[in-house]
């Protein structure tokens, strides 16, 4: 009997600048996206402290990089007809938006979302 291991496991080539640009363009809507919640909000609580503003500011726009990497990487797989890129399409987008609004959840955790 031979017991021979196949590996049908495939590694995508990670194109770095690809990456990078997706990524910045998920920091940049999470950045634009909390901004414009932040700089719109009334005077802030005593109790929220005088640099409330730091957390979301940071938290959101780093959601979005990371929502966008997963994005990059699922658009990567090799899909075999058009109807599963777009559902991966589809997706992609969805764990985006989801990365995102985590993020805007998180970052806004004891302030406006106590």
């Amino acid at each position: 009997m031979n017991m021979t291991h196949t590996n049908n496991l495939k590694l995508f080539p990670v194109n770095a600048v690809s990456l990078l640009k997706r990524m910045l363009a998920g920091f940049l809507v999470g950045l634009v996206l909390i901004s414009f919640f932040l700089f719109k909000a009334g005077d802030p609580k005593p109790e929220w402290g005088e640099l409330w503003m730091i957390r979301p500011l940071i938290i959101v726009p780093l959601a979005g990089a990371v929502g966008a990497a997963c994005n990059y990487f699922i658009m990567q797989q090799e899909f075999r007809n058009g109807w599963t890129r777009t559902f991966a399409f589809i997706f992609s987008c969805i764990v985006f938006l989801f990365g995102l609004w985590m993020g805007i959840v998180l970052g806004l955790d004891g302030t406006y979302w106590n």
